[in-house]
């Protein structure tokens, strides 16, 4: 039996010795960076392409989705998917030219305008290295405006009509800087710009704001929410422009302040702190969440003149009580908000000329109720964050030619005043990326005449 088991051994291994061999596997394709990134931002894309929300509550919805992603990977989708979201129209059109699905092909347009060729290369197939190669030979140039700089038709006709449209045009398409600002009411910005010189806050160079002067400006994005200053109160972020138009309502201590529209509360607080947390400082919105939102905010600030009030769309009683005692009220109004398109690029993808109609309706109606407010002598300032002429000076001269009670003041001027180098031609303030290097906005400051 020995014998024989062994003799079985040996010819079962001859018989395994004269079969053929098996072709070889090819290799498997390694997990790479580059091969999870792309999927990662063609996947979050996939979702907010949809237009069902705006990009960054869509993004956070997928990221949340996403546990196990990194501080690193998180920021590079990030970055990507705006990337593509601000040059989707200009993608789309060089994106018909491969193969495959093509939302994969716009996320390795964006990554690759983010992360750069070497970084990507790892996760792309030979088709899509040839694909990238020939489309980087395309000359931009010969591309109408409006694919090129990827805006709708729309809106490529409206903002051509401004002065210095391409100018405008493409600083509106570049991402726009870290601004935040300090809290006037707890500390100095010469005192947080020393701290942050010697802290690791310095690696994102920290410098300060050209014209506001509560305003820091950073490279890069910083985790400022993380910081001990930000959990004590004394930043908070918010972009240069809208700090100067902040200056346009020059609060003083003790009077009695509304701030018509104040959403997440970010101009409401720097009112309060110029007022020296004195007087009252009403901060109304038509959201309970958005009022609930800027709580905390309030709470760190350390202010305690601020009263939020939710108000109804329109005939609140509240507001009727307080009609002619406010010494100034702000109406920062709901706007189509396309001086924000570094922030918020897909706004040109979800609106349309039939929802600027609806916001020129909501802006009128906002801007008359908010007036009544205004004490004899008091001050009314109208804002937006829009570029477009009907939302911005056309609504302010409607207003003035129905309520003569009010006259124009010079912005410029009143903005000078607090914010040393800003030159402007008046009346109006209007800020723009490519002049100014902040949000585009609109502002306008109105007076009551006092009863003679």
């Amino acid at each position: 039996m020995t014998t024989d088991r062994r003799n079985g051994l040996k010819a079962n291994k001859a018989s395994k010795s004269v079969k053929p061999r098996k072709a070889a596997k090819a290799p498997a394709r390694p997990y790479v960076p580059a091969i999870a990134r792309i999927e990662q931002v063609r996947s979050a894309l996939g979702e907010i392409l949809q237009w069902q929300h705006p990009a960054d509550q869509a993004l956070s919805r997928w990221m949340r989705g996403h546990t196990k992603m990194g501080a690193r990977d998180r920021a590079e989708v990030t970055e990507a998917v705006f990337n593509v979201l601000r040059h989707l129209r200009r993608y789309r059109n060089l994106a018909e030219s491969g193969t495959g699905p093509a939302a994969r092909r716009l996320a390795i347009l964006g990554l690759d305008a983010t992360l750069g060729t070497e970084a990507l290369q790892p996760g792309l197939e030979d088709q899509e290295r040839v694909w990238l190669e020939h489309i980087r030979r395309i000359d931009l140039r010969a591309m109408p405006r409006a694919v090129r700089e990827s805006l709708p038709d729309w809106l490529d006709e409206r903002l051509g009509a401004l002065p210095g449209s391409d100018a405008l045009i493409a600083a509106l398409n570049q991402p726009a800087p870290l601004d935040i600002r300090v809290n006037p009411f707890k500390v100095t910005r010469e005192e947080i710009l020393a701290r942050f010189a010697d802290g690791p806050e310095a690696r994102h160079q920290p410098q300060a704001t050209p014209y506001s002067p509560w305003g820091i400006r950073f490279q890069g994005r910083p985790p400022v929410s993380r910081w001990s200053a930000f959990e004590k109160g004394e930043i908070e972020v918010q972009d240069e422009g809208s700090q100067i138009l902040v200056s346009l309502v020059a609060p003083r201590r003790g009077e009695m302040i509304i701030d018509y529209c104040a959403g997440a509360g970010g101009k409401t607080l720097l009112l309060g702190a110029l007022m020296r947390s004195t007087g009252r400082l009403y901060a109304f919105d038509i959201s309970a969440a958005r009022l609930a939102r800027a709580k905390p905010r309030f709470a760190r600030s350390g202010l305690s003149n601020i009263v939020p009030v939710v108000i109804q769309p329109s005939n609140d009683q509240r507001v009727k009580r307080l009609r002619g005692k406010a010494h100034r009220v702000l109406v920062d109004a709901p706007c189509s908000g396309l001086g924000t398109l570094r922030r918020n690029p897909d706004l040109k993808w979800r609106h349309h000329p039939e929802a600027i109609h609806e916001f020129l309706q909501l802006q009128q109606r906002i801007l008359k109720e908010a007036s009544m407010c205004v004490a004899p002598g008091g001050r009314l300032v109208y804002a937006t964050c829009s570029v477009l002429p009907e939302e911005n000076e056309q609504q302010v001269e409607a207003f003035l030619e129905a309520n003569p009670g009010f006259e124009l003041m010079d912005a410029a001027e009143i903005a000078a005043d607090r914010c040393p180098g800003l030159e402007l031609e008046g009346p109006y303030l209007k800020l723009r990326p490519d002049l100014h290097g902040t949000d585009g906005f609109f502002a306008a400051v109105l007076q009551r005449r006092k009863a003679s």
